[in-house]
């Protein structure tokens, strides 16, 4: 009984440490939806000194756009308001790559996706950890 215990107990810390590790991520910038209440949306882009924010209709229409900065990142809080219901999307660009997120416009909520819908790296970009060896 005790063993099943203590093997209980050692995985649910190994489950635990990857969980935290697979939260931190290792991309070049990531996208937290800090709060959302009724039309309004905070997020924060974590490591990211500039960037262009747009937002776009569900047709592809330019909405809204704006360049920002930040030292640490960049912290932006949105009134959707005026928006009527439907389906719009947050494009996020710095000089590596090109982010689209899903923004959902309800009557009763407003709901930003945490997760990205697409995700390009811009052309010349290169890591500088991993090598590419051709013949």
């Amino acid at each position: 009984m005790k063993k099943i215990l203590k093997l209980s107990l050692v995985c649910a810390v190994l489950f635990t440490g990857m969980s935290t590790y697979a939260i931190d991520g290792n991309e070049d910038f990531n996208l937290h939806v800090l709060k959302t209440n009724g039309k309004l949306i905070t997020f924060a882009l974590n490591q990211v000194k500039k960037a262009s924010l747009s937002i776009y209709d569900k047709d592809g229409n330019l909405i809204y756009s704006e360049n920002a900065s930040g030292k640490d990142g960049i912290l932006r809080t949105f009134s959707l308001e005026e928006f009527p219901e439907g389906t719009y999307y947050l494009e996020v660009e710095d000089n590596v790559k090109k982010v689209k997120h899903e923004i959902t416009i309800t009557d009763e909520a407003t709901v930003l996706s945490k997760k990205a819908v697409s995700s390009v790296y811009k052309a010349g970009f290169y890591n500088k950890n991993t090598s590419v060896a051709t013949r």
